[in-house]
């Protein structure tokens, strides 16, 4: 597994409320996008970071069939790690998360998240977009009430219907996933999403180039579009 990330504060805010974890030891990659007051989505983002971090071990000691619910279980505990610690300081009320994680073993992997950071698969010269944005606009749109162009300037667009840390209780997506060889998985933050559409994301990963020049050229994409919010993203290149 060869690994390239990026995660950048961008050209209006003044801190980066990004986060990701790298570790291949564990077969372990995420990425997260905080949100809250002054600084509490940087607090987030790490408190539910550091919980994968610390129970990434104990995943050794199940097999495959149990990976699926022990990683939702990981979750689940950050969710609540993030939300008691919001209750304990006034200057961190109300903060949360978003959290999409791989967890690979053998030939599977396992993808859990909460929120709407994103995982893309590229297979065969096409891209899939493998989890469903928990947000607003995404449900407005699955009920039809509005378009994707009408999505794009909707002022609730960056609403959330489900964050780790929002309540002591969180309902997790997860499901267990066949690794190809060639396979290549890619996470990001809704910074990333936001300003380069699925479109140019596949045009870009079809380009004859390595994928370190891809990600260099969509950052500078990003930063050409203004980049109005922080931009993280994870590559994981199956060789």
């Amino acid at each position: 597994m060869r690994v390239l990330s990026f995660s950048e504060t961008g050209c209006v805010r003044k801190n980066n409320e990004d986060a990701f974890l790298i570790l291949p030891e564990h077969g372990i990659y995420a990425v997260a996008d905080g949100m809250g007051g002054h600084l509490a989505g940087e607090v987030a983002a790490r408190t539910a970071l550091e919980e994968l971090a610390r129970s990434a071990p104990m995943l050794k000691e199940h097999g495959i069939d149990e990976l699926e619910n022990e990683v939702k279980e990981i979750l689940i505990r950050a969710n609540r790690e993030v939300y008691m610690s919001s209750t304990r300081n006034p200057a961190t009320e109300g903060m949360g998360t978003t959290l999409t994680a791989l967890v690979f073993r053998d030939n599977k992997v396992v993808l859990a998240h909460v929120g709407d950071s994103r995982a893309y698969r590229w297979r065969d010269s096409q891209l899939t977009q493998l989890t469903h944005d928990h947000s607003l606009v995404n449900e407005l749109i699955r009920l039809g009430q509005i378009s994707l162009e009408e999505a794009c300037n909707h002022p609730k667009r960056h609403m959330l219907l489900r964050a780790v840390g929002a309540g002591w209780d969180v309902e997790v997506d997860a499901q267990c996933l066949d690794v190809q060889l060639g396979d290549v998985f890619f996470l990001c933050t809704d910074g990333v999403s936001n300003v380069v559409s699925d479109k140019e994301l596949e045009e870009e990963f079809l380009k004859s180039c390595s994928w370190e020049e891809r990600l260099e050229r969509i950052q500078k994409t990003i930063i050409e579009r203004g980049a109005p919010d922080n931009f993280t993203a994870l590559c994981c290149i199956t060789e």
